[in-house]
């Protein structure tokens, strides 16, 4: 596939993309439902709150008809899977079952803000559970759109390569999971908090990173695994200052500013923990309380994973599964290949977690060491051998990027790495293996095709292969096809209440 757009357009370029790939992934579930009839009709089922003093402002007498109910009901056919539980969560503003507390408040509450905005104008003719319904499309949307353009800037920043972070990005828009992005679930505000909070740590902007970062959790639960950047960027500076620069206190203070921003990132998703304690365990009779309340660390969300869902370690491995293995199986392939590609091109990295990388390299990416890098030069405190570390590594960044006639990468020096085997991809690298790793072992696998959708790599190392058509020139269309039958299928089955991923 060869993309045409300028340099300077591309991100015109990604926002249209991104915006017509959620209208064909809406019209095609629009066709379906319209097509097909759904294995589970309680979409539309709204049952009353069990808050009996929760009144809805702008809710409809029961007398009274709407004014468009064909547009009502199709909002709220919409409604299906954990869409119901999201939804259900906004309309009664809160937790109202044990079970639901598996799904985090930030979309929940993102819904009911916007729709107290939208209902005085549009529930005399919808009705408010399809003004909750249309609220939960646009928000995910429109997230969506903005979650493409962080990952465009965020792939410039560290594969250096325009034609490659572009096509990166396409691939998102067009992913195996897209029906998920354009459903009321929460992988569209966790893509764009995860890449946003990417791009603002690769940039030097760790507060607001962690903030993103922070804020991700809020939408999913993995989002506390991206402070394991924070933690990775610490570990390698609180070493360069220790060890290269023989400065105890800069390393010192290191390791809190990293523990610290750590900690909030994982603040939100423990304080979710503390309320559910507070509303399912507090004054309660000793007889009531649920086994969960009753432990030395009563965690509610491992507790609902296990006992609803069935989820834990090897759990999943049974005959009756294996459908839902190979359904997961395209994914999960990619997900091993990038790491074992990355791992192979660059063992001494790889093995090392990233501690055997030269200085040049180092040097030339926040992700290891750039921020201190720079204040100790202002400061005066970088010998000459580190200063001159830098300005290499900077003129290595200048130099022309060459392909070699099998495909292979070369620089004019070789002690840097380009693209998708630079060694700023280390840790993204590693946050793929633990995903892909937890997936597997772990959850329900078929969810892995969602659960890995929002990892950079994946379509790092896709697009990779993809600008090699010498030397992998069947692999491209095989990824193409696979996107697009996911998107067919995803929007057929998933829309219509079948089992999807």
């Amino acid at each position: 596939m060869v993309l045409h757009p300028p340099p300077h357009q591309h991100e015109q370029f990604i926002l249209k993309s991104a915006l017509y790939s959620r209208l064909l992934v809406l019209s095609l579930t629009i066709t379906w439902r319209i097509l097909a009839s759904p294995y589970d009709s309680s979409a539309p089922l709204n049952l009353p709150c069990l808050t009996a003093n929760h009144t809805h402002t702008h809710t409809l007498p029961q007398s009274q008809t709407l004014l468009l109910p064909k547009l009502a009901s199709a909002l709220e056919n919409g409604i299906v899977w954990d869409s119901v539980y999201f939804v259900r969560i906004a309309q009664c503003g809160g937790y109202e079952y044990e079970q639901t507390y598996a799904f985090l408040p930030l979309l929940p509450i993102s819904i009911s803000f916007l729709s107290r905005f939208l209902s005085p104008i549009f529930a005399p003719f919808v009705g408010h559970r399809a003004v909750l319904a249309f609220s939960g499309y646009l928000i995910c949307n429109v997230a969506f759109v903005f979650a493409a353009l962080y990952l465009y800037r965020l792939s410039m920043i560290i594969l250096k390569d325009p034609e490659i972070a572009l096509r990166a990005t396409i691939l998102f828009c067009f992913n195996p999971a897209s029906i998920f992005y354009s459903s009321i679930y929460s992988e569209s505000l966790y893509a764009l908090l995860s890449f946003a909070g990417l791009y603002y740590f690769v940039k030097g902007g760790n507060n607001l990173a962690s903030l993103f970062f922070a804020l991700s959790g809020c939408a999913r639960s993995n989002g506390v695994l991206n402070a394991g950047y924070l933690c990775f960027q610490t570990m390698h500076r609180a070493y360069n200052a220790m060890f290269q620069q023989k400065r105890t206190a800069l390393a010192l203070g290191t390791v809190i500013a990293g523990a610290l921003r750590s900690v909030f990132v994982f603040a939100p998703f423990v304080a979710f923990q503390a309320y559910g304690y507070y509303n399912m365990c507090k004054g309660r009779l000793p007889d009531e309380l649920r086994p969960w309340c009753k432990a030395r660390v009563p965690l509610l969300y491992n507790y609902i994973q296990s006992h609803y869902w069935g989820v834990g370690f090897l759990k999943y491995f049974q005959l009756k599964q294996l459908p839902n293995f190979l359904l997961a199986s395209p994914v999960l392939s990619v997900a091993l290949y990038s790491v074992v590609y990355y791992a192979k091109s660059r063992p001494e990295n790889f093995f090392s977690l990233g501690f055997r990388t030269s200085i040049e390299e180092k040097s030339s990416g926040v992700v290891f060491l750039s921020d201190d890098f720079y204040r100790s030069k202002k400061a005066g405190n970088v010998d000459k051998s580190s200063v001159k570390a830098k300005e290499n590594s900077n003129l290595t960044k200048r130099k022309k990027v060459t392909e070699g006639a099998v495909g292979e990468v070369h620089m004019a020096e070789p002690a840097t790495r380009p693209g998708y085997f630079s060694a700023c991809v280390l840790p993204f690298v590693l946050h793929l293996a633990f995903m892909a790793a937890t997936a597997f072992f772990v959850m329900h696998v078929q969810v892995a095709t969602r659960f890995l959708s929002s990892s950079p790599p994946v379509y790092w190392f896709s697009s990779y292969i993809m600008a090699h058509p010498t030397k992998y020139h069947r692999w491209g269309y095989v990824i193409w096809a696979y996107s697009a039958a996911y998107i067919f299928l995803g929007s057929l089955l998933f829309s219509n209440f079948y089992p999807f991923t």
